[in-house]
């Protein structure tokens, strides 16, 4: 085009080429092409300035964009909405969202007035940056013509569908539904991403029947689900332990010409895993392959899960051995399950050995993998090796948590090291951690196994002054412990005690009780009624105690 005699196409024609090219990606070949265009006398024209603009915005150099801005103003053109929507877009997309409305507001200084798809850019960039009350509002300007620009814009389907997501991602899916229903008012069609954002944001909701509803409206107004659709209804029915759903809803989704991804699969598995099915969880993990879906680490991680949960040891290792063999990666979160399920059948040695594994293959251990550790160590009476590794990552400057320390010192209580558990509890308090509740109550159990309930006590004083609430398995250790006593009196004070701070009783705390009130030690009187009405065991002791005085 360029070496055409007697003379090249028009710039339209170069137009057309460079909107071609940029539309496949080419933004490169765009730019040298343009630099070619004034050697030969061409000059570009506003639509070529605003490819170029798009092209610069869309390789991340919106600077590039704003400078050729400056030559159209400079060319005495005026920038029209595409001009501006590139620039906007490009801004949103490095999260400079300031600058994006900024220039937004200035559109009327180059006299230009936003379009639908200026309002459609800057609401998705501000959903996406965490405004979408700024959002909303834009959104409100725009269909009522309030705004700056005083022009009513007329709101399409990605515009209903945008804020509608931006909702539901913050939580407000009530507002959300009532944008749906306005948008089907004004007869724009709900699409499957309208849709999908609904159900995903009710789901995340805990509104499982809204969810629902949606998702056979969807069906009925002849929107067909995607694979999208069915992850996230198969995702909160796996989570709610609705498996037998979630496999009819497997067989609709390969029924009506959807194909199921590894997500689907991943998700199902874990569910049945979860659910003590792993035998299912199993067929799947076979029938997967069948149906085109190769395994991710994800897949093994499920199963492994599963396995490790049925204390099915050798078969979560030969899925791990499997795993490596397909030159797939194992996380640290595939080692922490084997690491937990090799503890649990107190297989400590090759627990051990695994762990050099990991180490040689660089998989970073976490905080969970320590935790697991020393919490393993402890329960099968490697105390010393406990200790050792926690010296260890004390002086490697390890991050270790709270739930870290409870092992341990629960691990020292449990092997009858008493005294160094207080001693590590105490160092708590000059250190940055704070013991929490477990922490506490592991302290409080052992000194009240060892008879040492005045400082059991002191300590649950000391729990309350530091603002650390006390739970049911504090007062149900100290309660069995005065009854151990023979200090009923002090059972009925604690029990006033939680319910003074709404701490609801347990089956353990029902248990207690009954057998106080059978062996005539308190009265029922003298017992609390209890504030919270959500414990049903305690209206049920309530009667058998009504049963057991007035028969």
């Amino acid at each position: 085009m360029l070496r055409m005699h007697p003379s090249p196409p028009p710039v339209c024609s170069f137009n057309i080429l460079f909107g071609c090219l940029a539309k496949d990606k080419h933004y490169d070949t765009v730019l040298s092409l343009f630099k070619r265009l004034n050697s030969i006398g061409l000059f570009p024209n506003l639509y070529t300035y605003s490819i170029l603009i798009n092209c610069f915005c869309k390789m991340g150099r919106v600077s590039h964009g704003f400078v050729v801005l400056g030559r159209i103003l400079r060319s005495c053109f005026t920038p029209n909405a595409v001009t501006f929507n590139s620039l906007i877009k490009g801004l949103c997309a490095e999260s400079r969202i300031m600058e994006a409305a900024a220039l937004f507001t200035k559109l009327r200084v180059f006299g230009c007035e936003p379009d639908v798809f200026t309002y459609n850019i800057l609401i998705n960039g501000l959903c996406r940056t965490g405004h979408t009350i700024v959002a909303l509002n834009l959104f409100e300007e725009m269909t009522n013509g309030n705004g700056e620009f005083g022009v009513i814009c007329k709101p399409d389907a990605i515009t209903y569908s945008t804020i509608i997501d931006g909702l539901c991602k913050e939580g407000f899916v009530d507002k959300a539904k009532e944008l749906f229903l306005k948008m089907k008012d004004e007869n724009i069609n709900p699409n499957v991403v309208t849709y999908n954002s609904l159900i995903h944001g009710f789901c995340y909701a805990n509104d499982w029947n809204e969810a629902k509803c949606l998702f056979i409206e969807m069906m009925d107004q002849g929107v067909q689900p995607d694979v999208v659709s069915f992850n996230v209804v198969m995702n909160e029915l796996c989570k709610n332990g609705k498996m037998d759903e979630a496999s009819r809803l497997l067989e609709l989704m390969i029924q009506i010409g959807v194909r199921p991804n590894a997500f689907v699969y991943n998700t199902l598995m874990d569910g049945f895993c979860l659910t003590g099915r792993v035998n299912r969880a199993k067929e799947l993990f076979v029938s997967m392959e069948s149906m085109g879906c190769k395994h991710d680490v994800f897949s093994y991680n499920s199963l492994i899960n599963g396995y490790c949960k049925n204390k099915e040891i050798e078969e979560a290792l030969s899925l791990y051995s499997e795993m490596l063999s397909k030159g797939i990666r194992p996380t640290v979160v595939t080692y922490n399950t084997l690491f937990h399920g090799l503890f649990e059948i107190h297989q400590v040695e090759r627990a051990l050995k695994l762990f050099d594994e990991m180490q040689r293959s660089d998989v970073a251990a976490d905080t969970w993998t320590y935790r697991t550790f020393i919490d393993g160590l402890c329960k099968n009476g490697y105390i010393v090796k406990a200790v050792e590794l926690f010296r260890t990552l004390r002086i490697l400057k390890c991050e270790l948590d709270i739930r870290v320390y409870n092992c341990l010192i629960d691990g020292f209580c449990k092997s009858g090291r008493l005294e160094i558990a207080w001693e590590l509890f105490r160092s708590l308090r000059r250190g940055v951690l704070i013991a929490d509740v477990v922490t506490y109550n592991i302290m409080i159990h052992a000194l009240c196994a060892d008879g040492k309930m005045d400082k059991a006590h002191g300590l649950f004083l000391d729990m309350e002054a530091k603002g650390v609430a006390p739970d049911c398995v504090t007062f149900n250790t100290l309660m069995l412990s005065c009854i151990r006593n023979n200090e009923t009196s002090k059972v009925v004070e604690l029990l006033h005690r939680m319910d003074e701070r709404n701490v609801i009783p347990d089956a353990s705390t029902l248990s207690i009780v009954v057998d106080l009130l059978v062996k005539n030690e308190i009265s029922l009187n003298s017992i609390p009624q209890f504030k919270s009405q959500r414990f049903c065991p305690w209206i049920l002791f309530a009667d058998m105690a009504n049963f057991l005085f007035n028969r």
